[in-house]
């Protein structure tokens, strides 16, 4: 009887031994998760900076496109205005050309 004794208890000290070293194994593992996590945290917040950054700066170059788009339209209106006042006079300049080339010639 004493044998089955020893046997159930070396198995019984086997399964204790093993419950220890898994436990540890799995502290060991928890462990460095903390620090890995807070790793990850300053990096996805450094991360989210850049990113801040970046989109900071393309909505100044956005601006600064809106700027450039509306002096461009500016001076487009400006143009169109000058040239229809400069067509205006060479067609009211045509105008009286014409007039005046169909008025008879009065001879002296």
């Amino acid at each position: 009887m004493s044998r089955p004794w020893l046997l159930v208890f070396i198995v019984f000290l086997i399964v204790f031994t093993s419950q220890l070293e898994w436990k540890q194994q799995f502290g060991e593992e928890i462990e460095p998760t903390p620090t890995v996590s807070l790793k990850d945290q300053y990096v996805s917040k450094r991360q989210e900076s850049v990113k801040e950054k970046i989109i900071l700066s393309q909505e100044r170059n956005i601006q600064k496109l809106n700027e450039l788009v509306r002096s461009l339209q500016e001076q487009l209106i400006q143009c169109k205005a000058e040239n229809e006042i400069i067509n205006g006079s060479v067609f009211a300049l045509n105008e009286h050309l014409t007039e005046l080339e169909q008025q008879p010639m009065l001879d002296d």
